[in-house]
């Protein structure tokens, strides 16, 4: 196999998209024309020497950050040897292309002075460049995982697939894809500290198991501060998951005035739990901030000033 084989373990969705059959040899450094065509039903596939200036980035990358250190490393490589792995792309109109996967590696051969670029040219529409850049980022790229989850999502809302479909297309089981699919149900807060890896997906999983935002939050802050290990958490869960809380058959109350709603509304984000807020028709009231172990209530007595 060359150095520009296509890498295998790119999933069955991306090989068909792509065509298994694609060149493996590219053309000698300096040749700009295509060197190698063919056609394929409807697609035509060629590998050439085209202009970077000729090519717009792709509009589907799921990616929006790209860490820079890498890419002057890589830069550096192809700098010195040459850009090993064709970047992938569509033709728009003549002498001009569409970014398809490989925006790394056009940004590190931009950096690197590279004025033209081995490059694999395919006809695609809308939905196999968002499917075939989806499954190309999730495959090759160390992706977290809520960049994951988010490709998932896109892949199933855009690209009209079923999990089981997506699974195949990017060589998953279905209870994987939806562990990660889950992740975006937590709130932002969870899902900003999943993808700058200040809690391991290992975490994430067992705060997905708790019913209650608030909660959620609680344990969250505890992984944060105390450095809670997965096994930790995943106790903690289940001791919140165990206290019952028993309705009242007492007849409600009527409904707070907005004023009375917006108040609990605050001092439950205040203190980061349900808090009930009971007013009577004489003014007369109670404020209830219920705690769930020992440093919950040491959490709200500190906000409190106790």
């Amino acid at each position: 196999m060359t150095s520009f084989q296509r890498k295998t373990g790119l999933g069955r969705g991306l090989s068909a998209l792509l065509d298994d059959t694609e060149a493996t040899h590219p053309p000698k450094n300096g040749v700009n024309p295509v060197s190698e065509t063919r056609q394929e039903g409807s697609n035509s596939n060629a590998i050439g020497h085209i202009n970077i200036s000729d090519i717009e980035t792709n509009p589907y990358q799921p990616r929006t950050e790209f860490d820079q250190v890498a890419l002057n490393e890589l830069s550096e490589s192809i700098r010195v040897q040459g850009l090993i792995q064709p970047i992938t792309v569509r033709k728009q109109s003549e002498g001009k292309y569409q970014l398809i996967s490989g925006e790394r590696r056009l940004r590190a051969s931009k950096l690197a002075g590279l004025t033209e670029i081995p490059a694999y040219i395919r006809n695609a529409n809308d939905q196999q460049m968002l499917e075939m850049a989806l499954i190309e980022n999730i495959q090759r790229e160390n992706l977290n995982a809520i960049e994951v989850a988010l490709s998932f999502q896109r892949m199933l809302d855009e690209c009209s697939l079923k999990q089981e479909q997506l699974g195949e297309r990017v060589g998953k089981n279905r209870s994987t894809v939806t562990n990660y699919l889950r992740l975006l149900k937590l709130p932002p807060a969870i899902q900003i500290s999943i993808r700058d890896q200040k809690i391991s997906m290992g975490h994430a999983r067992a705060l997905i198991n708790v019913d209650q935002v608030e909660k959620q939050l609680f344990i969250h802050d505890e992984i944060i501060d105390k450095g809670l290990s997965v096994r930790k958490v995943e106790e903690l869960v289940r001791s919140i998951n165990s206290v019952q809380v028993k309705p009242k058959p007492a007849k409600q109350p009527a409904a707070a005035s907005f004023e009375y709603q917006k108040l609990q509304r605050d001092l439950a984000s205040k203190f980061s739990t349900k808090v009930k807020l009971k007013v009577g028709e004489n003014g007369k009231g109670a404020i209830e901030i219920p705690f769930v172990s020992e440093d919950d209530l040491s959490r709200i007595l500190e906000l409190l000033d106790w």
